[in-house]
Order: structure tokens, then sequence, then C-alpha cells
């Protein structure tokens, strides 16, 4: 018999029902909202703006501020701020691009700088002091200046709450433009963390105001400054900070240390043979008689 070699008319292509065979939609072939938003959060930066370029749907999807807003909070290490001013997005921005104080205002003077971290300011008013001891002494004095001559340490009232960044700078003597001088100064640094988006910062509106300094004539054995949260001199973690020679190395050991807790921030760098160090104070506002924005505590050898 002759095998047909014509196809029959009610034949059809059709699907395979092996029971071996399942078929089946894995949810990550699907664009489904609630979950690359909760796998976003995982991601840092780079990898989100990255992830954002992929298409235009993921490209939308970067713009949810949740997604922002937990990966600036989880990177910083610190709690949910009362109120922001700016979009989450931009405040990572602002943060993790690699920017710093001197990338904006002399940067000729500028040598080298570490990110410490970031603190928080739950009340206005904070202690700036070249002492890192215990227990804490609180300076008295009718003004900034008096305290600071005094007692080597101030308060400071009318600091914007909310989360700052703390960074340490090293930059070449600020009163001398010799290109032979190898003075240098370091700088504990600490802003708000929306500071770098303000208009009037990066303008040099808002600028930097001394509110103090004090020369120490004799030996010093390291250069130390710190800034505290008035509220929680007392808590466990500062006292973990305030005790200095848990962390601030070996007295040969010259690289600078710093120590950060949820509410102040301290640095420290063991000084060679020296004849003393001058330490200053200065506080940027946002506006005349405004809120403070930026602290810095610096010292230099004498």
């Amino acid at each position: 018999m002759k095998r047909s070699n014509v196809m029959r008319r009610d034949a059809s292509i059709s699907s395979c029902t092996s029971p071996r065979v399942v078929l089946s939609h894995s949810c990550f072939t699907r664009y489904d909202e609630d979950i690359w938003t909760e796998i976003a959060k995982y991601l840092d930066g780079k990898c989100l703006v990255k992830l954002g370029m992929t298409n235009r749907w993921f490209h939308e999807l970067m713009k949810d501020e949740s997604i922002w807003k937990y990966a600036c909070l989880r990177d910083l290490q610190v709690p949910e701020p009362r109120k922001v001013g700016f979009k989450w997005s931009q405040l990572y921005a602002s943060t993790f691009d690699g920017s710093h104080s001197y990338t904006f205002l002399l940067s000729e003077k500028h040598i080298d700088w570490i990110r410490i971290g970031a603190f928080v300011f739950d009340s206005r008013e904070a202690l700036l002091t070249e002492h890192i001891t215990s227990p804490v002494k609180i300076p008295r004095g009718r003004s900034t200046k008096e305290m600071v001559e005094k007692h080597g340490a101030c308060i400071l009232k009318n600091i914007k709450p909310g989360v700052w960044i703390a960074d340490l700078q090293l930059v070449r003597c600020p009163v001398c433009n010799l290109d032979t001088c190898e003075g240098t100064m370091q700088t504990l640094d600490t802003r708000h963390m929306e500071l770098f988006l303000h208009e009037e910062y990066k303008s040099g509106t808002w600028n930097y105001e001394e509110i103090g300094s004090h020369k120490i004539h004799k030996r010093c054995k390291g250069a130390t400054g710190g800034i505290f949260d008035t509220k929680f001199l007392e808590c466990p973690s500062t006292s973990d900070l305030l005790n200095l020679k848990s962390w601030n190395g070996d007295s040969s050991d010259w690289q600078p240390k710093a120590r950060i807790t949820l509410h102040a921030v301290a640095v420290n760098t063991n000084l060679q043979e020296n004849e003393g160090i001058q330490v200053k104070y200065h506080a940027m506002r946002n506006g005349p008689d405004g809120e403070v924005v930026s602290i810095r505590v610096s010292q230099q050898l004498i």
C-alpha cells in the first residue's frame, strides 16, 4: 500500500500534551511593580541608575521615591528624619556622588578627605569641643567666643535638626598663599544632608563664620575634635565615643581616626613633637540669624 505524502486537511499543529512538560510563567518575566520595587531596595545607587537605563518601564520605576528613601537611610544607617525639603533621589545623589564641601569652595586648598558617616541632630543644641573625655564638662560663658577661649569648647544653638553628614578634611594652610608653605590643617567637617542642594550654598551666599578660636601653647599628643547633640551626652553610645583610648590607636600611629554614633562624631590624629596647636570653630547659617546648617572644628600646628 502506498503511503500518501499529502497532509490531511483536518490535521493541524498542536501543543504537546505530555505530562512531563509543565508550562508556566516565571514572575520575573513580568513587569510586576511591587516585586521589582522590593528588589530595587537591595541595590546600591549605581545599580539603581543602571537598572533605570534598561528600558522605559524601569526608568519610570526608578522615579519611585520610596526606593531612594530606603537606599539613602540604609546606606547612611540612620533613622528616618521628621521631614525633608528635597526628593530622596536628590538627597541620595548629593550624598553619594563623591562631592564634599571643598568641591564647591576653596578647592585649590584641598589635599584629601575621608567620609566618616552620618549622625542625627534631634535637638537644636550642639556641644563643640577639643576635649574627648568623660564626664563631659558643659562650658559656661556669655558668648561662644568666651567659652572657646576659656574652655576650648562651646555650646552652639539653633542647629537645624535632621540627618548630618560628617567628613574629615585635610587642607593646606588657609591663611598662606605661598607655594613653599607646608602647613596643613585638619578639619572635622559636618553639614546638614540637604546643604549641597541649596543654591545659596553653591553660589557662596551662605558663608562660614568663625565663632571661636583657642591656642594651646604646649605639646599636644593629638589633634582632637568632637560634635555632640547635647540631648544625648549621657547615652551609652556617646559614652563609648568619649573613651578616646579605646579608638585613637597606638601613640606611634599617625593615621587619623574617627568615631561616629547616632548623635555624635569625633576625630583624633596622634601628633609628633610640636609646640602646640590652634583650634578654630566655624558655623554656617542658612541666612542672617538662620539655622546652623554646617559646623567645622579645625586644628593646625602652631
